[in-house]
């Protein structure tokens, strides 16, 4: 499993706004030069991230993005998710299993926990914890 590069993006996107006081907007264009994002892919990433409730825009002169709510409550799952969707490690873990040999597969409780285990930690890590400590004051 790999995430996508636009996930990537994200997430680098979020790193950089947690680092950022609280409140404080960026523009677009300085994340994208500063973490390495083409400017029409973040457009679309920061579109996404506001529709999921994680990011905040503002256009004009004092516009740009900022964290929608505390980094420590925005898990590194919400990003992802926000992005690509629910993550599957298999077609067979999901709600709507789509295999023929649901009922009687031995590796299918491997796969679960597996996602599982994937999910909570993902649900884990907090953008609070991306925060160097002498960002912190």
């Amino acid at each position: 499993m790999q995430i996508t590069r636009q996930a990537d993006y994200a997430v680098r996107a979020m790193v950089y706004l947690a680092q950022r006081e609280p409140d404080h907007r960026a523009a677009t264009g300085k994340i994208a030069r500063e973490k390495g994002i083409p400017p029409s892919f973040l457009a679309k990433i920061v579109s996404q991230l506001n529709v999921a409730g994680l990011l905040q825009t503002s256009r004009g002169a004092n516009g740009g993005v900022s964290l929608a709510k505390p980094a420590a409550s925005i898990s590194l799952l919400d990003v992802v998710e926000a992005i690509d969707g629910p993550i599957l490690l298999n077609n067979c873990v999901g709600e709507t299993s789509t295999c023929n040999h649901d009922e009687d597969c031995p590796l299918k409780p491997v796969w679960c926990d597996a996602q599982k285990m994937l999910v909570e930690h993902l649900s884990k890590a907090n953008f609070a914890q991306f925060v160097p400590a002498a960002a912190l004051g």
